[in-house]
């Protein structure tokens, strides 16, 4: 019996992710992943002053920190690209596990929790960006699509400053499902849309004790059409002045102080 197409797309993709590598650079991606031990971690390049800059870091065998290979700066060992600020220091990787929703999202019982949902947006430094501000601000999660979302890459992990290793960054195959399984936890899920008539202080006042989603889509185009249909409200960041815009990675940083509990 011929499989479905979509079991096969999916072990398609398993088979592509257990042999994806990623090569982070950058002394605080570099170290703070040396220092995670839930990362799996297969070659370390680095010049003598960043491995002094590492310090105690680099401790062959710690959390599995492999021997590190000397290089000149000059002539970089690692297979970076020639404008990638490698600062002497380049790690490679296995990507993250961080789970399932189920497993991130719950809260911690105390706190009311609060996701993040990116609807196609690739650029991985906005990514890197948001995800800083998930940390700052508590974030349960960053969710986004499995394609069409920027992957763990090492400007991704340079810009998001070693949040990569401690915020979870969950990947779905679609986002209207996730968005279905935050609601069905009881998650309230709202849409950022410019065009909203309501802005997100107005529409979480009395709910602050609520879980709560929000959801950005990429610069220009913004929120797909089944993404606005499937959340609950679609809301507004609110301006001093009659016209203002910012970009994804602003945007998610002001909606999460905003819907803060």
């Amino acid at each position: 019996m011929k499989k479905p197409q979509w079991v096969v797309d999916k072990e398609r993709d398993k088979r592509a992710a257990a042999n994806h590598t990623v090569w982070l650079f950058g002394l605080h991606a570099v170290r703070d992943a040396l220092l995670n031990p839930a990362r799996e971690k297969l070659r370390l390049v680095v010049t003598r002053n960043a491995l002094d800059r590492l310090g105690d870091a680099v401790t062959p065998g710690q959390n599995g920190c492999p021997e590190p290979e000397m290089s000149e700066p000059r002539k970089f060992a690692a297979p970076l690209d020639p404008q990638s600020v490698h600062q002497g220091a380049a790690l490679e990787v296995k990507p993250l596990d961080w789970g399932s929703i189920a497993d991130r999202c719950m809260g911690d019982g105390k706190t009311p929790p609060r996701v993040l949902l990116l609807d196609r947006v690739t650029d991985p430094h906005n990514v890197g960006a948001i995800l800083r501000s998930a940390e700052v601000f508590g974030a349960q999660a960053v969710i986004a699509m499995s394609r069409h979302a920027a992957p763990e890459t090492g400007a991704l992990a340079k810009t998001a400053s070693g949040a990569l290793e401690r915020q979870p960054y969950l990947r779905v195959r679609n986002l209207a499902e996730a968005i279905t399984e935050l609601q069905d936890m009881g998650y309230l899920v709202l849409g950022l849309d410019g065009e909203a008539e309501e802005g997100i202080e107005a529409a979480i006042e009395g709910k602050r004790d609520r879980a709560i989603a929000l959801v950005l889509g990429a610069e220009g185009p913004g929120l797909r059409e089944k993404t606005k249909q499937t959340c609950d409200r679609l809301v507004k960041i609110d301006f001093a002045g009659e016209f203002g815009s910012l970009n994804v990675s602003n945007a998610a940083a002001v909606a999460l102080y905003a819907s803060r509990a």
